[in-house]
């Protein structure tokens, strides 16, 4: 089975994030959910954006030393700001098993590149059409230029029908059902794969 780390997004560790870790532990997987915002849990996405800013610097620390224990072979995991640490530690940290990013994708080439795709780590990007923020704001293209660039057998970019960010928690008035339980189908059997 795969052992994960799921970063939080910017409304922190909520019991919609708790959830979705619950639905990949029932296929057996192992996984980590740690707390960068330290039990803080933003009221809206502004607020937690404003509360992100305020850690700086501190937040991919803490990212750091949540994983410094772990053993090499990990899948990383993230919802819109969890997706950027998730992608930064597949990418930098050695021995990744894979990555799944969720409402977020960080181009691979430019100047906030984190270097070159690893050989063989495969990646899944779930995403809605018309989120303001994966969408509209030039995630979905550096989501399409990663699968362009590693592969369509490595990469996956999964686009869902409709304008919510954060859809995949169950514990804000942005969850999508259908959407969410997709994107968990999809995100077990890339689990199943890499196990």
């Amino acid at each position: 089975m795969a052992e994960v780390v799921l970063f939080h997004h910017v409304q922190g560790l909520t019991d919609g994030v708790h959830a979705f870790a619950d639905d990949l532990r029932a296929g057996g997987h192992t996984v980590h959910t740690p707390d960068l915002f330290d039990g803080v849990r933003p009221a809206t996405i502004d607020e937690g954006v404003a509360h992100a800013q305020s850690l700086g610097d501190a937040l991919d620390e803490r990212a750091d030393r949540a994983v410094a224990e772990l053993p090499e072979g990990l899948v990383f995991a993230g919802f819109s700001l969890g997706a950027g640490t998730a992608q930064r530690l597949a990418q930098t940290r050695p021995g990744a098993r894979g990555a799944l990013l969720y409402e977020s994708c960080i181009p691979i080439t430019g100047e906030w590149a984190f270097g070159p795709w690893p050989d063989g780590v495969p990646v899944q990007i779930h995403g809605m059409d018309e989120d303001p923020f994966f969408a509209l704001e030039g995630d979905i293209d550096a989501a399409r230029e990663l699968v362009e660039t590693v592969g369509s057998e490595l990469a996956e970019l999964f686009v869902y029908p409709g304008n919510r960010h954060l859809f995949t928690d169950s514990s804000l008035p942005s969850y999508d059902a259908d959407a969410a339980a997709l994107a968990a189908q999809r995100s077990k059997a890339l689990l199943e794969r890499v196990s």
